[in-house]
């Protein structure tokens, strides 16, 4: 790869391993494997992400959400339905998120 990937830009000058890891496995391999869509990935990753209360890591993949098809619509009601089954403080954490790549996508 000649152009810096997300990885290699975020964290790539100081744990160049990792970045390699990350671009050649996790974004490699394991989101390349046919056995789920993308778009089932990225479901599973933010819902997995509100659930543990991983903000930090959200915007990016709330964003990759819905480039991989996901609706603003089904981001919300996933964040909804999870206020019930991973608690209030990450769903409200959640929307707080969204509402900000909502808004920031407007301008």
């Amino acid at each position: 790869m000649t152009e810096p990937t997300d990885a290699r830009r975020s964290f790539g000058d100081l744990a160049p391993h990792l970045a390699e890891m990350t671009d050649k496995i996790l974004f490699g391999e394991v989101w390349a494997d046919p056995a789920l869509s993308p778009r089932d990935r990225s479901l599973i990753t933010i819902t997995s992400l509100i659930s543990l209360y991983r903000g930090n890591e959200l915007p990016f993949h709330l964003q990759r959400a819905l480039d991989n098809g996901l609706t603003r619509a089904e981001i919300i009601a996933t964040i909804t339905h999870l206020a019930f089954y991973a608690g209030w403080p990450p769903a409200m954490t959640a929307l707080g998120i969204a509402h900000k790549l909502f808004d920031d996508a407007q301008d």
